[in-house]
């Protein structure tokens, strides 16, 4: 069996194999991220209060953030999804799969392309919205806030809140996701992992 320092040695001997595994593990990386259609993010932020009874800013905090969660779970939700589309903006149903035909696909598209997050300590939610077309990921998310901002009160069981709508939309100005620097950098990583292993295996297996 080889010793740590042996393994060293027989990688900066063989470095090229792992310099030509990691390149093809950028090639396959990005190769399979231009694959995917590319996607633009559109994000909003909005601030959550809720009326209390209690004087404490920390519980009064908490019970924010707990409203948040919660909103941030009923954003993926069918009735949710509805009110959007119901919502007065411009935006393409025909993006989405028919609701008759097949709503498990049609649910499926809609939780692929918005990615709400709670910012913890505050009352903050912030979602993201994914189109292959900016202005549509700025009409979705101007389509959320929106609802959120008019009927949040009605997707929560917390009591009196209040969501306002606290960044407007900001569309990014390239394709976000997927990410291919980050991709390829993984592929590289990956490609010479392996690269590292099959030098091992196989000098092992020489002996």
């Amino acid at each position: 069996m080889l010793t740590p320092q042996q393994i060293t040695t027989l990688l900066v001997r063989h470095w090229t194999t792992l310099l030509w595994a990691g390149v093809i593990g950028v090639v396959l990386g990005v190769g399979l991220s231009v694959l995917r259609p590319l996607e633009f993010r559109s994000s909003i932020r909005l601030l959550i209060t809720q009326e209390s009874v209690s004087s404490d800013a920390y519980t009064a905090s908490r019970s924010a953030e707990r409203v948040a969660d919660d909103l941030s779970n009923i954003v993926y939700t069918t009735a949710f999804f509805d009110q959007v589309l119901s919502a007065r903006f411009n935006i393409n149903k025909d993006q989405f799969p028919s609701e008759e035909s097949k709503p498990a696909k049609r649910r499926r598209v809609w939780e692929k392309m918005v990615a709400p997050s709670v910012e913890r300590g505050t009352g903050l939610l912030t979602i993201s919205v994914y189109n292959q077309d900016p202005d549509q990921a700025k009409q979705i998310s101007q389509a959320i806030a929106f609802v959120l901002t008019q009927q949040g009160w009605r997707y929560t069981s917390g009591g009196n809140i209040s969501v306002r709508l606290v960044d407007e939309p900001l569309v990014s100005s390239f394709p976000v996701r997927p990410n291919i620097p980050a991709n390829g950098f993984v592929g590289l990583i990956l490609g010479a992992l392996v690269g590292g292993a099959w030098v091992v295996v196989k000098r092992t297996s020489v002996k």
